[in-house]
């Protein structure tokens, strides 16, 4: 079993997995950008599984896997809309501190310290993978984005958002973010890493997924607010694709 963890990025993370509920802290980015990740989500969900949302428990039989689920920003939401979730952190400090806010949310989540390919290896499977801002860190991400395929049950769907590589990239997300707003700690990406939509899209179909759509996050710094766009995947962006509609390990 390929193991694709990079231990150097999972320090980071460590380091910083107390502040996860807290929407100023070093994690204020994804609490800034996590309605427009969820509105992406729910819908893709929606329109692949035929649920109305809006309707009481909309995801209601699905089984969700949420990997990197750090503090459960996107596990808890997933829950209330009805699904099964497991989320799954290679961090192990950032386990507890889901499993605590989930208690006082009321909420039932089955959260592990574990990777996507132990989980493969072990035959889960799931409805959806949420595969959100992890990719740009693992250390191979082909073998890893094949993992996430097998997790897949036939038809399953796959949601992965990324940071796209290229100079407004660098200037934004690593020198905007990290030195000019501090939102994250200096350091918490690695340029080298970033992967454009192309190289995901090739890398998905390599590892035997369909790739359906893509979308870019923007950021719009005088209104202060993320919106999704069409056009401009030239910073943060997501993608959906699709399992076989066969064996998932075939």
């Amino acid at each position: 079993m390929t193991v694709t963890v990079d231990a150097g990025e999972i320090a980071k993370f460590e380091a910083m997995a107390a502040e996860w509920w807290d929407p100023d802290g070093k994690f204020k980015p994804l609490h800034m950008m996590n309605s427009v990740r969820l509105d992406y989500i729910c819908t893709q969900i929606a329109g692949e599984f035929d649920r109305t949302l809006g309707s009481e428990r909309p995801f209601a039989g699905l089984r969700i896997l949420d990997i990197g689920c750090g503090g459960g920003l996107l596990s808890e939401p997933m829950a209330r809309l009805g699904a099964e979730v497991v989320g799954v952190d290679a961090a192990e400090r950032n386990i507890p501190v889901a499993e605590a806010h989930a208690r006082q949310s009321g909420l039932a989540i089955d959260y592990r310290h574990t990777t996507a390919e132990a989980m493969a290896a072990a035959g889960e499977r799931f409805d959806v993978v949420l595969n959100m801002e992890v990719v740009e860190h693992v250390a191979d991400p082909l073998a890893y984005l094949t993992a996430c395929r097998q997790l897949l049950k036939p038809g399953g769907l796959h949601l992965c958002s990324t940071i796209n590589r290229n100079p407004k990239s660098f200037a934004m997300a690593i020198v905007g973010a990290e030195y000019v707003m501090r939102w994250l700690p200096k350091g918490t990406h690695e340029w080298s890493k970033f992967i454009t939509p192309d190289e995901l899209y090739d890398l998905m179909a390599r590892a035997g997924l369909t790739p359906v759509d893509r979308k870019g996050y923007v950021f719009n710094p005088v209104s202060w607010k993320w919106s999704i766009s069409d056009r401009d995947l030239s910073v943060n962006y997501v993608t959906a694709a699709l399992a076989p509609h066969g064996p998932s390990d075939a």
